[in-house]
């Protein structure tokens, strides 16, 4: 039987090559790291996390739980380590990264159908394949992926936020709370720094004039706030100073959106918060939240050390900008993951567009799925775009190309209804109700699992 080469050890890759596996197909999992390096990982680790530790909502009623569990029903076990390797974050799931990184290389390092090569792919290989290679895909396999597929790719950029050290967090200004009291601990999972209104404007003030890291001629277009088409880039990830800058109460409703927190040092709700996630198992480092940033590493510790609580703060590792790639889906992808241009060609993760931790682990687990049915001369699996995962693909696949921005599970991109709603809430919770039983009836039908 044919064996399936994935080229990629990041979160879709590293699912792709489990479920692939688990059918019983031979598979050849390449990863550059760490004989060459990207812009952003640290490690060699497979399935290595870059920006943020957290894979979003926990919650039954909101589309990333909904997403959670369709691809556990699906069998995935990205998930099943994210679990494993869970530490406190209220209602989200969040991850020690090391840990879970850890897991993820043990199960596939030890799988007998699983033989990881650590070698940069600058040409595809022939035979049946997956890219999973991501958003920071080489430039070399980047040029070979535009010569196959004929189309250009189109290209947003990303930053991520510093992590600071737990122990130069001043707690007697500082205060643990999840928003709403939605945590799994007595005193909540997040710390919390409260702003009054004085101390956010000047805050405000000091990140619009802070010095930047300078941008090269192509990268210049993250000034002009443009959304992401044809060829901008992704609005959802952009750093924290060029919020700031779109007006000075930007970021009050934004990441530094005060609601559901009570300050318990004054008994009131604060003008503005920055808050902090846990990021390890010993609780030793800790990341800003939603604080992306592309200041020089000097500005980084001089204006974040105006938040209060952060007067003294170490930061162990700064923000930093890169720039992502990820294909014109729409143009080149069927919602089974396979290309256009070429049977038995998948892509899958965030290169697909994609976005989130969830979304990611879940079409590499879609891609490995029918990459093995492929080999073995069985259908693909088309889900329905009533369920979330199913209306991811439908979404990269037929969108309009003006319009095309890479995006996470929502409930905006499910099939619409005609049934009347009491309120949001009841709408989300039939949405999430019928996306799961729809799953489960295509599976009874289609026969898998």
């Amino acid at each position: 039987m044919e064996n399936l080469k994935i080229i990629g050890g990041g979160l879709a890759g590293c699912e792709a090559a489990w479920q692939a596996a688990a059918s019983g197909i031979d598979v050849e999992l390449y990863e550059m790291r760490p004989e060459k390096q990207t812009g952003a990982h640290q490690t060699g680790g497979l399935a290595e996390l870059v920006c943020s530790n957290s894979f979003g909502t926990i919650l039954p009623d909101r589309a990333g739980g909904v997403l959670k569990q369709e691809v556990k029903r699906l069998g995935s076990l990205l998930l099943a380590c994210a679990e494993a390797a869970a530490i406190p974050a209220g209602s989200a799931l969040a991850v020690d990264r090391a840990g879970f990184s850890s897991l993820i290389t043990k199960h596939l390092m030890s799988h007998p159908l699983i033989h990881v090569v650590r070698q940069e792919i600058t040409r595809l290989p022939e035979g049946v394949c997956i890219i999973a290679s991501g958003p920071l895909t080489s430039p070399a396999l980047s040029k070979e992926l535009v010569s196959l597929l004929g189309e250009d790719y189109l290209f947003f950029f990303d930053a991520i936020a510093p992590i600071v050290s737990a122990e130069s967090i001043n707690m007697e200004i500082a205060f643990k709370a999840s928003r709403f009291n939605r945590d799994t601990s007595d005193t909540g999972d997040y710390i919390n720094c409260p702003f009054t209104k004085g101390q956010y404007y000047d805050f405000i003030n000091a990140l619009c004039d802070g010095q930047r890291i300078s941008l090269k001629d192509f990268e210049k277009p993250i000034n002009s706030g443009v959304k992401a088409g044809d060829p901008n880039f992704f609005e959802g990830c952009l750093p924290v100073e060029i919020l700031a800058q779109r007006g000075q109460d930007a970021l009050a409703f934004g990441p530094m959106r005060p609601i559901g927190l009570i300050d318990p040092n004054t008994g009131k709700r604060p003008f503005a918060v920055l808050q902090l996630r846990q990021d390890n198992f010993a609780g030793s480092l800790y990341n800003m939240v939603g604080f992306q940033t592309n200041l020089t590493f000097s500005e980084q510790k001089r204006i974040f050390r105006m938040i209060p609580g952060l007067e003294n703060a170490q930061i162990v590792r700064y923000g930093q900008m890169h720039r992502n790639t990820y294909i014109a889906a729409p143009k080149l992808l069927k919602p089974t993951l396979e290309a256009h241009s070429r049977q038995g060609l998948f892509f899958a993760g965030q290169i697909t567009g994609i976005e989130g931790y969830m979304g990611n682990i879940a079409s590499g687990l879609l891609a490995g799925i029918n990459a093995a049915r492929y080999i073995k001369k069985q259908p693909l699996l088309e889900l329905p775009s009533s369920t979330l995962l199913g209306a991811l693909c439908r979404y990269i696949t037929h969108a309009a190309m003006k319009d095309f921005q890479p995006t996470k599970a929502n409930f905006g991109i499910l099939p619409d209804t005609t049934r009347l709603f009491k309120n949001k809430k009841e709408r989300a919770s039939f949405l999430a109700e019928r996306s799961l039983a729809e799953l489960e009836d295509y599976l009874d039908k289609v026969g898998h699992l």
